[in-house]
């Protein structure tokens, strides 16, 4: 028996081997397959530390794909004033027959382009055919992956962003305009921002709403991604209420989703706000948009699920092409 080759792909490496039309499809299976109760799913660990950093720790298991992955996760606040990522993270993918290790990841890129890709999906199934202008909150590595799906599914002619730190919305608008051939602006003030967007994404750290509720127009689409802990929330519990949410799932969402968690701890909204899962508007068991005026809600924590297919995804991807480093056994 041939043994697949051990592989360490590194983060131009993940990037090179995922594309991001490829970590849409994987996205696509992903939350098909979620939906499905094809994955093997527990939910994840968390542990804080006392200065203030989080670990997280992601299980999963396909039998389809026959894989399993582990994702380990450390996210610390301080560390961009220190010249470190905010995020960085390793991701190990394993053969489900034998666990034969198969790849190890940069697991920091690999989060986002499968978080971009997610909400490039959402923007995909949710979004009005003829939305043409976005707003992003956040300028980092997850807020730039979100505009390059959301640029790979709708006909963008214009994208703004806002950050608190102009710095890093410069450096956004430098990259993300040539890299997408589109206008990309800065917007410093929160409401020109979202005044006549059509999609709106969240990548930030805020605890609280980046934008109000009386900002946002009619037929809006809103991708919320940044925040996976209950007492965080980018999005206004008003719009939660006005909106159509689909999550990426229901569990996750009641354990960790404070946009949705905080409106239904104030009694603004019931439990049936979680209900709609992505992976179930895929598979035609319920319904996305209902209009052209109404306002849809993405709302992820994010899953080790689009861990496992990303991984995956770029693992066969990688061999193909020739892409990363074999590693001894």
């Amino acid at each position: 028996m041939v043994r697949a080759p051990f592989l360490y792909l590194g983060s131009e490496d993940v990037r090179r081997a995922l594309p991001m039309f490829s970590a849409i499809e994987a996205m696509r299976s992903a939350f098909r397959d979620l939906a499905a109760g094809a994955i093997d799913m527990p939910q994840r660990t968390r542990f804080d530390s006392p200065a203030g950093a989080i670990t997280l720790v992601m299980p999963g298991r396909s039998a389809s794909l026959a894989r399993q992955v582990l994702k380990l996760l450390t996210f610390h606040e301080a560390n961009p004033a220190a010249g470190l990522p905010l995020i960085q993270a390793l991701v190990i993918l394993t053969d489900d027959g034998t666990g034969t290790p198969l790849a190890i990841l940069d697991g920091a890129v690999l989060t986002a382009l499968r978080t971009g890709a997610a909400a490039g999906l959402a923007t995909e199934v949710l979004a009005r055919p003829d939305a043409a202008v976005a707003a992003i909150f956040g300028a980092g590595i997850q807020a730039r992956s979100q505009l390059e799906a959301v640029a790979a599914v709708r006909p963008l002619r214009e994208a703004r962003v806002h950050d608190p730190d102009t710095r890093a919305a410069d450096s956004f608008v430098r990259d993300m305009s040539a890299k997408l051939r589109i206008i990309v602006r800065r917007e410093d003030d929160a409401s020109t921002a979202v005044r006549g967007a059509d999609i709106i994404g969240t990548a930030t750290t805020s605890r609280t709403p980046v934008f109000d509720e009386r900002d946002v127009a009619d037929g809006a689409h809103i991708n919320a991604i940044g925040s996976y802990q209950p007492e965080k929330a980018e999005v206004p519990a008003r719009t939660v209420c006005r909106a159509r949410v689909v999550v990426d799932q229901r569990e996750a969402a009641l354990e960790e989703a404070g946009d949705l968690l905080q409106p239904l701890a104030a009694g603004l909204i019931g439990r049936d706000r979680f209900e709609i899962q992505l992976g179930d508007v895929l598979l035609g068991r319920a319904d996305g948009r209902q209009s052209a005026s109404e306002v849809t809600l993405f709302k992820s924590v994010g899953l080790a699920v689009q861990d496992l297919y990303a991984a995956s995804w770029a693992y066969e991807n990688a061999r193909r092409a020739g892409i990363g480093r074999e590693l001894a056994r």
